[in-house]
């Protein structure tokens, strides 16, 4: 009787194309669609700006006109007084923003005092509504305060600042405030025993580890008060207190007289600030972003 020995089929390893798409290949094209989609409105708004007609009707065809007719007229408007003003909004919120985000979450985190618990509680639902909701009653608010101190009324930008960091004062503070408790308190309390008081403790030693959470913070605050249009538009009234957002949009409110072209030149000339804030806290923004560690 003869035996008949079955064969188990012979399993065929993948090549290592085919492994290799499988692994690794298929995240390229992913990546080509990602970056098509994110540049090609920068390209279209680029092409836009040198085009010397004004409209996007021509701009079908990228760079088929290039002028700098544009960014040269921007020198017979009001253009570069409201970056001037926009810079010192957005400079002044994001200091500002810093500051009082890094004191309350070190208090936070570093101090047991009545309330504590309710304070952070408090912070959370504030910040879960966005400006925009209270609009009105902030027209209110500084409406009445410039009756008794114009600097803090409409048509401030220091209203407009103030009114900047006490919406974002909660973000900041929980933000950072996760930050604080990554940092061991042994080093607050070996610094009380040399004799350091809470000041030094917090200026010498806790600001410089918690500098990419300081970076991040004060990026985010940056880029929020320069391209904020509503709460501006509510509290800036004069033209030459406008910021870009503000200004730019009267080039564009009316369609039938809407210059694109010059909206356009000032869009890219207003994108070179936060473009190179970027790049230079970009260090610290992945340390902040991903929690950093410490240096013992």
């Amino acid at each position: 009787m003869s035996e008949v020995t079955a064969q188990a089929p012979v399993r065929r390893n993948p090549s290592r194309r085919s492994r290799w798409w499988g692994e690794v290949g298929w995240k390229y094209p992913v990546a080509a669609i990602i970056i098509f989609y994110a540049a090609f409105p920068l390209v279209y708004v680029l092409s836009a700006s040198l085009s010397s007609s004004g409209t996007l009707s021509s701009t079908s065809a990228l760079f088929s006109d290039l002028s700098f007719s544009n960014y040269a007229a921007l020198s017979d408007t009001s253009y570069w007084t409201w970056v001037w003003n926009t810079l010192i909004v957005g400079g002044a919120s994001a200091l500002g923003a810093v500051l009082m985000g890094a004191c309350a979450a070190y208090a936070f985190s570093r101090f047991r005092f009545k309330g504590r618990r309710g304070g952070l509680t408090t912070l959370l639902i504030v910040q879960m509504f966005p400006q925009t909701v209270a609009f009105v009653s902030v027209f209110l608010l500084l409406t009445a305060l410039g009756n008794v101190i114009p600097a803090l009324g409409i048509n401030s930008k220091i209203a407009l600042i103030c009114v900047y960091l006490g919406g974002a004062l909660g973000a900041n503070t929980f933000l950072m405030y996760g930050f604080f408790n990554t940092i061991p308190q042994d080093i607050d309390e070996s610094a009380k025993v040399d004799g350091a008081t809470h000041a030094q403790i917090f200026w010498r030693l806790i600001m410089p580890l918690v500098t990419p959470i300081l970076a991040v913070v004060g990026l985010l605050a940056f880029i929020s008060a320069f391209g904020d249009f509503i709460l501006a538009k509510i509290v800036l009234v004069s033209q030459d207190q406008w910021t870009l957002a503000v200004g730019m949009y009267q080039w564009v409110s009316n369609q039938l007289s809407a210059n694109w072209g010059l909206f356009s030149a000032g869009a890219v000339i207003a994108s070179i600030p936060v473009l190179v804030i970027f790049l230079s806290l970009q260090k610290y923004i992945v340390g902040g972003l991903t929690a950093g560690s410490v240096k013992g």
